[in-house]
């Protein structure tokens, strides 16, 4: 099977040591990106570690598509303990790192440890270099690769970054790349804020022996293809649905009061394409799908907001004015922050106070979420953590904020939400796309499940690989055959392996069935879930029998 080639770097910040770890076995087994980060998490956190204690580690890898010209190639993962919902959790960013990391020579970064000032190291095909940067405490991502740009000469492509945001601790920071591109879901840019690490930079040129042969074709139809496409996307991104998910399924409007949301016209996929300005891409794709905005009248430029972020700025928290949905967008960006959980934090605090449609308030909170500030104190912890004291219903799952897609509506994505080892995140089956198609009844929940484990395994394979998911009308599952030399099932089977470690490691730090519900009714839940358990061959109770638990990574010595 086709996987990533190169060696494991881990970085003890706090020794200022980077070693090097010849690792192929792993790399044969588990292909590359999540896979290959969450066998090496599995075994190499401890399962009692702290997600802000030194011995938390943060994964960022790569798959063996990023040595590859092909569209939908151009993002990475990155993986670790979550401080939002006390498990592993892994998110992908895509931008324009990906070539640069892999020119580095390496398949996958570890960082482990803690420094005492802040810090910024810099890898390369030579060696990696430690340098302290007291003078970038508290500055903005943006500040941050101005910096790196003046003093190394390199820029946002070959950096990742916390802005403010991850130095203090927000359960959900981002880590973010390319200014504007964010490993977003989790917090694991408050990961890299507890081990004092503002940035770390990627710079080489790739030896010939790491070379991965990609074949061709698919590859070059692939890339055509996505270049000669007409799809809605590519002009309005993942905004393109907004008015019709909210007509006929629904739109989270009012922290989850509504389900439609009336100014959805200002907020949806029309008004953000008014405010494209330009094409904008990740590396090596010619899809285009991302969305450079501007607002002539405020001079306000920003990359979105995407689908998500209309949701949690925008219809959530009653807010119907694209310009006020970008200056958030841009906001989080600036600061570090996942979008989909500030904006659901932020859209409680305007459900508290009575305030829905506020943007100037909710640009006001948004801000102080990131210092820490008043009110941003509590709300940094996220809802979970501070719903009591705002006085308001508590949704999430696992502790991280609801995505927009209503699992009160759709109810297979509902139950996704439910099981999913990372909680309410949208990608980890999308379920969602199935429900929208028409492909599955999105009404009950009974007889879903096979489904659900076959779109996780998918999911969890393609977070490997590394592939956009916004590519799968692409780079078809006979493709993926043919690019990765397996059959469709040895693909899946990676990705099974992926979420059973993901379980068990969970299971260690005491997730159960309990864990796997949701704060609201859907039809037959509890069935549902013993339903997906016994697909998964897992215990009644939600966990993993320790036999069925795939061996992972040498523990580090």
């Amino acid at each position: 099977m086709l996987h990533a080639a190169g060696p494991l770097l881990t970085v003890d910040v706090g020794e200022r040591t980077a070693t090097e770890t010849e690792i192929e076995d792993l790399l044969e087994n588990y292909v590359g990106g999540r896979a290959l980060a969450t066998a090496l998490a599995h075994d190499r956190i401890p399962f009692d570690a702290d997600p802000f204690g030194p011995e938390n580690r943060a994964y960022l890898s790569t798959g063996p598509l990023q040595q590859s010209a092909m569209s939908f190639t151009g993002r990475m993962n990155m993986t670790g303990l979550s401080p939002l919902t006390d498990g592993l959790v892994s998110t992908n960013a895509g931008g324009y790192l990906s070539r640069n990391f892999v020119d580095a020579g390496i398949s996958v970064l570890e960082v482990v440890g803690e420094s005492d000032e802040l810090l910024a190291f810099h890898v390369t095909d030579d060696g990696v270099s430690f340098e302290e940067v007291p003078e970038l405490e508290e500055a903005t991502v943006p500040e941050t690769s101005d910096y790196v740009d003046e003093h190394h000469d390199l820029g946002p492509e070959h950096c990742i970054a916390i802005g403010p945001a991850g130095e203090n601790l927000v359960r959900f920071a981002s880590v973010m790349t390319f200014d504007s591109r964010a490993f977003g879901r989790g917090g694991l840019g408050a990961v890299l804020g507890a081990k004092n690490v503002k940035c770390v930079t990627f710079e080489g040129e790739a030896a010939p022996e790491l070379e991965v042969e990609i074949p061709d074709p698919p590859e070059s139809e692939i890339h055509r293809e996505a270049a000669t496409s007409d799809d809605r996307m590519r002009r309005q991104g993942t905004t393109g649905g907004t008015e019709f998910i909210n007509d006929n399924f629904s739109l989270p409007t009012r922290y989850f009061r509504d389900y439609e949301f009336e100014g959805v016209e200002g907020i949806g996929g029309n008004a953000v394409e008014e405010k494209k300005y330009k094409k904008g891409a990740c590396s090596a794709c010619a899809y285009a799908c991302k969305l450079p905005t501007r607002d002539e009248e405020t001079g306000l430029e920003t990359e979105g907001p995407e689908f998500e972020t209309v949701y949690s700025f925008g219809s959530l928290q009653g807010v119907g004015d694209v310009v006020d949905v970008m200056k958030s967008n841009e906001l989080c960006d600036t600061l570090g922050m996942d979008t989909i959980s500030a904006g659901v934090a932020v859209a409680a605090y305007l459900d508290s106070e009575e305030e829905f449609g506020n943007a100037d308030l909710a640009h006001e909170v948004t801000e102080k979420i990131a210092y820490r500030e008043g009110i941003g104190d509590l709300l940094a912890e996220g809802v979970d953590r501070c719903h009591d004291d705002l006085g308001v219903d508590n949704y999430t799952v696992k502790g991280m904020e609801f995505a927009a897609h209503d699992g009160r509506v759709l109810h297979g994505q509902g139950l996704s939400y439910a099981v999913a080892n990372r909680g309410a995140d949208h990608m980890y089956a999308s379920m969602l796309s199935l429900e929208y198609s028409g492909e599955l009844d999105p009404e009950g929940t009974l007889g879903k499940a096979e489904r659900l484990v076959e779109q996780e395994n998918y999911a969890a394979f393609r977070d490997s690989g590394v592939v956009c998911a916004f590519g799968s009308d692409y780079v078809t599952d006979e493709r993926l055959e043919t690019l990765f030399d397996a059959d469709y099932d040895e693909l899946l089977a990676v990705g099974a392996k992926t979420v059973t470690l993901e379980r068990h490691f969970n299971n260690q730090r005491g997730f159960d069935r309990a864990d796997d519900d949701l704060p609201y009714e859907i039809p037959d839940l509890e069935e549902a879930v013993a339903e997906y358990y016994d697909a998964r061959g897992w215990m009644a109770d939600g966990t993993v029998p320790d036999s069925r638990a795939p061996e992972s990574a040498p523990a580090d010595d």
